[in-house]
């Protein structure tokens, strides 16, 4: 049973098992979405996000609105493969799902949504559904999430099927290169030079994976995996290993930015229709309430270190 819902009841109170409220179920769906079809996961006005079309799917089964906390908000056009998210719904709704007695709530949920999602053609889909563990939190409760992103160097590896998938780069690329300057980057530190502050919050990550591979297709794979990412952090951390990869910026640069956090005409972004969120890494069930409560504590922490970031 959750112990902090995540909205505020139709009777406009969110106290929790008393005579006048319900008790409430958190729910833990695991989804995917093609990002170009979106202006990025959040909900904004006069544009689409993906959160408004999955809370409007939800509307429509429990006939309320409900909201819906993500383990990581996308940009427009990145795409999520298993994107994670929390809601909460109350006992009657949870136990309503199922239309068919043979059906648990999750599958039920599961069949439900994507019947409305579908007729977005399948740009959003969910995998799976199903009572989340006590004290779980999409958001706070993860360790880590990783990333993938798609290159093609040269003109020779451009496909026009995979072009909304993949980034076109017209010089050949040097991977070694590459992978050298993104070992100069992992651990802990404050990566404002590669990110877009958000008002008084941090920019210290600790980044845990960074590698590129070139497949045997020959296009290049980057991966990322970071305890959290913050705005643009990918994007500015691949298109800095690029130039360095093209002959644009002498070894050593990524770490030499990175030293010098200051985000200016050198900090530059790469596409985000190659950018993919791949999984989101919780502990055992037993820990997640624990892991959630020390990741809002870190990030306060770092938040009272560092102070208000500047643009």
């Amino acid at each position: 049973m959750s112990t902090q819902p995540d909205f505020v009841d139709p009777m406009g109170t969110t106290s929790l098992g008393t005579a006048q409220t319900p008790a409430w179920v958190r729910m833990q769906m695991v989804l995917g979405y093609d990002g170009a079809a979106y202006n990025g996961w959040a909900r904004q006005p006069n544009v689409t996000g993906v959160q408004q079309l999955v809370e409007e799917a939800l509307e429509m089964i429990v006939r309320r609105r409900v909201r819906v906390v993500v383990a990581g908000r996308t940009d427009a056009g990145v795409h999520a493969r298993r994107q994670v998210v929390h809601f909460d719904l109350t006992e009657e709704e949870h136990e309503g799902l199922p239309r068919k007695a043979s059906l648990e709530p999750g599958p039920a949920l599961v069949r439900r949504i994507n019947g409305i999602l579908g007729r977005q053609e399948g740009a959003v889909w969910v995998h799976e559904a199903r009572r989340a563990p006590e004290g779980f939190d999409a958001r706070f409760s993860a360790l880590a999430r990783r990333y993938s992103y798609r290159i093609a160097d040269g003109q020779h590896r451009w496909d026009p099927l995979t072009r909304h998938l993949t980034t076109w780069h017209r010089e050949e690329l040097d991977v070694e290169a590459m992978n050298r300057e993104a070992q100069t980057v992992l651990g802990r530190h404050d990566f404002l030079t590669y990110c877009k502050p958000r008002e008084h919050a941090t920019t210290i990550r600790t980044l845990q994976e960074f590698s590129f591979t070139r497949g045997d297709d020959g296009l290049i794979l980057a991966h990322l995996k970071a305890d959290a990412f913050c705005h643009n952090m990918v994007r500015a951390l691949i298109g800095a290993a690029m130039m360095v990869g093209d002959g644009r910026e002498q070894p050593g640069f990524l770490a030499t930015r990175l030293e010098q956090m200051v985000r200016d005409s050198k900090t530059k972004l790469s596409h985000p229709r190659a950018l993919v969120l791949e999984e989101v890494y919780y502990p055992e069930a037993d820990e997640l309430a624990a892991r959630a409560l020390q990741t809002r504590a870190r990030r306060t922490d770092d938040e009272v270190e560092q102070g208000p970031t500047q643009g």
